[in-house]
């Protein structure tokens, strides 16, 4: 029986490892079939065709082959063509692509579809790679953006209109923070990282639209907002992905005190 092919499906490339002297595993996210590992043989080599193809931030379409009838975790590069629209982003755009890969590869289980993610992922790589010597403080709105909307999909993220214990609604004035275990709690008086309830309300509101990527950036147009949802989320992230730092925060903070 011939294997069966999956072919043109739109992809990026989350990360790539060494298979063979001239082969790669490259674990990418795709539209219709989600995180897929595929076995790309030879394209080490300088003559293959896919090495200019084959880097991460580009939208590319792949098409493969599904190993074992489809039940293997590892299926064969057949094609790979670059669909063009943006240049790679560069600078501290370039790290946080970076980093939102990281992510998406802790994150996201294997042959699991997010359509609507992907095209969300799609839209933020598009963003960083138009951001030409942007500062950090431009692109942490359209990170902190992505963290919630990731979360939200996967289910990571409680009901930002009410509070997690009491299932109460919030009060528009009061202080409220976001823990990992405890969900959305009232912020103590000494906590600097909380948003107001009504900011929360305006987030969750953003979240549920058809158009949540840009609405709940829109909400985050205040520098503030964005500064006091970094800490929180990142230890949501880090709740979630279950292991030590993230090498490419690392790596960014590193970079940052030389």
């Amino acid at each position: 029986m011939a294997a069966k092919r999956v072919s043109d499906e739109p992809a990026f490339i989350l990360h790539q490892y060494d298979w063979s002297e001239s082969s790669l595993i490259l674990e990418v996210f795709t539209r219709h079939r989600g995180r897929v590992a595929l076995a790309a043989k030879g394209v080490k080599r300088p003559t293959s065709n896919f090495r200019p193809v084959l880097l991460p931030l580009q939208p590319i379409k792949v098409s493969y082959t599904l190993g074992a009838e489809g039940n293997a975790e590892i299926h064969s590069l057949k094609g790979a063509e670059w669909m063009g629209g943006h240049v790679m982003p560069q600078g501290d755009a370039l790290w946080s692509g970076m980093y939102l890969n990281e992510l998406l590869m802790r994150l996201l289980a294997r042959d699991d579809p997010y359509a609507a993610l992907f095209d969300i992922y799609a839209g933020v790589v598009r963003v960083l790679a138009g951001q030409h010597g942007g500062t950090t403080e431009a692109i942490e709105p359209v990170l902190r953006a992505f963290e919630l909307v990731l979360l939200r999909e996967l289910g990571h993220l409680p009901q930002l209109s009410e509070e997690s214990a009491t299932l109460g609604a919030v009060n528009s004035v009061a202080r409220y923070a976001l823990v990992a275990e405890g969900g959305l709690r009232q912020a103590a008086t000494h906590e600097r990282a909380a948003l107001t309830g009504s900011q929360w309300r305006a987030i969750e509101l953003a979240l549920q639209t058809s158009q949540p990527f840009p609405k709940t950036l829109h909400c985050l147009a205040e520098p503030e907002v964005a500064q006091a949802l970094k800490p929180q989320l990142r230890h949501l992230l880090q709740y979630h992905c279950g292991s030590n730092m993230l090498r490419t925060r690392q790596l960014m903070m590193d970079l940052q005190s030389l």
